[in-house]
């Protein structure tokens, strides 16, 4: 079989970019520390590899939501700790306003001290969070929920949807308590009572009718201290379901990182070995063209 000199130099060139091609893809895997550089170098593998990593992005996401739940959740359980103290406070008022041995003009400033812990509870009633919305507007984020539309007159002005977040794929949750729920609404709410109370002790003479008053008040008081503590043990449900998630979570993560080292990063020993191999063969490869192609009849006479 002859062999022409163009066949032997194509040949000859043919090895040798192959042998620097593997030589190339081995250096780049080492600078990389990648054993899958394109999908052709393993295609069940680097399928794999995307689906892991979607998966590990989205597990991101939801552990990003969960830091954002658990924001809302802490400063809804803040604010409605000090609501709770304003109750409380109010109700100690309550009880020392039914000693028969105060005058009109102490009952006068037990109502100016009152008054104080009405515009603060509309002012907790109408906290905002770090965003700027809200906490308990509902889904109207943007509106203010308690409008004081005359003196000592206030209404719910937001709605009866509870704000979610998606914390896991199966899993949305409530991150707000709607002033409707805490607070009550229109002419049932925790504003009127204490208003009415405040008018009461406004009102010289006491006897029988602030008596009564006194009464309404601690009775009323007393149902919006427990409605509020319900609220705020629903939070710190909510609030230990988020740790859970989160935990459950960065343990995903982990066995996410784990599988796509498995499938992703490059056997650094056995590649050195590759690449010396590789280099060893090219060298080879170089030397016989070298020879071969100065092979010619004129070198025998």
């Amino acid at each position: 079989m002859r062999v022409s000199t163009n066949t032997l130099y194509d040949q000859g060139t043919r090895s040798m970019l192959q042998q620097q091609s593997s030589l190339l893809k081995l250096q780049q895997q080492l600078s990389s520390g990648k054993r899958i550089m394109t999908p052709s170098d393993d295609p069940i593998g680097a399928a794999r590899a995307h689906e892991l990593s979607q998966s590990l992005a989205l597990n991101t996401q939801y552990a990003d939501n969960r830091y954002r739940a658990m924001d809302s959740l802490q400063q809804v359980d803040s604010t409605l700790g000090s609501v709770s103290s304003v109750i409380q406070s109010a109700r100690t008022m309550a009880v020392a306003a039914g000693n028969p041995a105060f005058s009109d003009s102490e009952r006068k400033m037990m109502a100016i001290e009152l008054r104080g812990h009405f515009g603060h509870l509309l002012g907790l009633a109408n906290t905002k969070d770090e965003q700027g919305n809200y906490l308990f507007s509902g889904f109207k984020g943007n509106t203010q929920p308690f409008v004081e539309q005359s003196a000592g007159v206030v209404t719910y002005e937001g709605d009866s949807v509870q704000r979610l977040i998606q914390v896991s794929g199966s899993r949305q949750l409530e991150v707000s308590e709607t002033g409707k729920d805490v607070f009550g609404a229109d002419g049932s709410n925790l504003f009127n009572t204490v208003e009415d109370f405040i008018g009461a002790l406004e009102t010289p003479g006491g006897g029988a009718t602030l008596n009564n008053a006194v009464s309404t008040a601690l009775q009323d008081l007393d149902v919006a201290l427990d409605n509020v503590l319900t609220k705020r043990a629903a939070v710190g449900s909510r609030l230990q379901e988020v740790d859970a998630l989160q935990q459950i979570g960065e343990d995903t993560a982990v066995q996410y990182q784990q599988s796509l080292s498995r499938l992703q990063d490059l056997d650094f020993a056995q590649a050195i070995s590759d690449l010396m191999r590789q280099q060893a063969s090219l060298e080879a490869a170089q030397k016989t063209f070298t020879r071969v192609s100065g092979l010619s009849l004129f070198n025998m006479i």
